[in-house]
């Protein structure tokens, strides 16, 4: 058996902030440390110790409900103990990598969506005297997005099969997949703003009651390039891949 959490903080309690679906999940995985190691545990979020805050107010992304998660005096039996004690850092470590992969594709996705709505509206919308898709800056500016598109579609299902097969160039993989598709969502979307202006801008007319979706993904794309490990990272990763962790801070 587990030993109880041990209090660490003025209210009694230890908590871990930007807790995913925490509001509405049953169970949750805890990396601990126990002794100088890290164990991963399956903790019932009903289990009496166990409690949750209020969801945090986010910019975007507000389908994916976060919140702390306290824990005061917890037990955990060893039947949740997750995987073989000390081993729970790389079962993490592992989770985290192949995350990435699907960051990559929903960032695709955004950046799809925010694409089809732009043009659409650049073939419906005439400005002195002929369509905005006739204009070579904006046809030019989505040549390079169809194709940047299609090389992150590529990037993310490279690393998924590469996953299905086990083999090890899977991290470097899932980090490219993760960093060219989440700020590819970002740059399309700010894009389709832009050529679109004010339906690109706004959220609902009040005069029509017509809702528009380019300010949501807009800003539901930028999470992409901060979870999961920040995009930042996702270069060192690569970088290391490179020229070797020893060459690469």
């Amino acid at each position: 058996m587990f030993s109880r959490v041990r209090a660490s903080t003025k209210s009694g309690a230890i908590h871990k902030r930007w807790i995913t679906n925490s509001p509405v999940a049953h169970y949750m995985f805890v990396l601990c440390k126990l002794d100088r190691s890290m164990t991963m545990l399956l903790v019932d979020m009903k289990a009496d110790g166990v409690s949750v805050g209020k969801p945090d107010k986010k910019m975007g992304n507000h389908s994916q409900l976060t919140a702390d998660v306290y824990f005061e005096n917890v037990f955990i039996p060893s039947e949740q103990l997750v995987g073989d004690e000390g081993k729970g850092l790389k079962a993490a470590l592992t989770s985290l990598t192949l995350g990435r992969v699907g960051i990559g594709a929903c960032g695709v996705g955004m950046a799809q969506a925010a694409f089809d709505f732009a043009v659409d509206y650049m073939q419906n919308r005439s400005v002195f005297g002929k369509p905005l898709s006739n204009y070579q800056y904006w046809q030019f500016r989505f040549a390079d997005y169809a194709t940047q598109l299609e090389n992150a579609r590529n990037l993310y299902v490279k690393a998924a099969i590469t996953q299905d097969k086990k083999r090890p160039s899977v991290a470097n993989q899932c980090a490219m997949a993760k960093l060219i598709g989440s700020a590819l969502a970002g740059d399309v979307a700010r894009d389709a703003i832009q050529v679109c202006g004010g339906y690109g801008f706004v959220k609902e007319l009040a005069a029509t009651g017509q809702q528009f979706p380019l300010e949501a993904i807009y800003r539901d794309s930028k999470i992409g390039e901060i979870y999961e490990g920040a995009n930042e990272i996702q270069r060192l990763l690569i970088a290391r891949s490179i020229f070797g962790k020893d060459a690469v801070g």
